[in-house]
């Protein structure tokens, strides 16, 4: 297995230090031809404008999607949910491939990061998740192919931090820098079962 990590602006390198952990290979992305031979791709925590930008300036947007299309996983973590959302209520370059609509910086500011613990549905496991928040987006909505996989509570209202669409995953937090690999883990077996977030896959006749 080779995963791509798109390597355009952020934290990148953590996730490819993950997936070492893992003894998965991995690429870093930055070109089209980078894509080749991939059997998933992971969108780091970051500046979701700049990776918009950046993706749009090197010719990568279509690429993505025809990736995301043909079936492959991919995960976006924070800015990189961000940018595989269909609606952020703002005008920015977008992949467009979750039903989402996303609120951009919903817990405050840089000084305004977090940690705390998640119960995540589908993780290996009884131990919660020790998610870490930078700056982090929530998901205000979904649509009807959507899985909800995690929520935080911390305005009166759970919000909406880990979802799953089929073969797409996305996260509001930063699993790679909480040194626990479970997601990564999650992430991995999305490729032997990309339909069904319960490690079946759905009967589509």
């Amino acid at each position: 297995m080779k995963i791509g990590v798109l390597a355009l602006q952020g934290d990148f390198i953590e996730h490819e230090q993950a997936l070492n952990r893992l003894g998965v290979e991995s690429r870093e992305v930055r070109l089209p031809k980078d894509l080749e031979g991939l059997d998933g791709l992971i969108i780091p925590g970051g500046e979701s404008t700049t990776i918009g930008k950046l993706a749009t300036l090197y010719n990568l947007i279509e690429p993505l999607r025809a990736m995301a299309r043909s079936g492959k996983p991919m995960w976006g973590t924070c800015a990189g949910l961000i940018f595989m959302a269909k609606d952020v209520r703002r005008d920015q370059p977008l992949l467009g491939l979750m039903d989402v609509t996303i609120r951009r910086n919903a817990f405050g500011r840089q000084v305004d990061s977090f940690e705390t613990d998640l119960a995540v549905k589908g993780i290996e496991g009884t131990r919660p998740f020790h998610a870490i928040f930078i700056r982090a987006p929530l998901v205000e909505s979904v649509g009807a192919g959507v899985d909800v996989l995690a929520r935080l509570d911390r305005t009166g209202e759970p919000a909406i931090v880990a979802a799953r669409q089929g073969h797409l995953l996305a996260t509001s937090f930063h699993p790679e820098l909480s040194g626990d690999d479970r997601f990564h883990r999650f992430f991995l077996k999305m490729h032997e079962f990309p339909d069904s977030p319960h490690g079946q896959k759905f009967n589509h006749g």
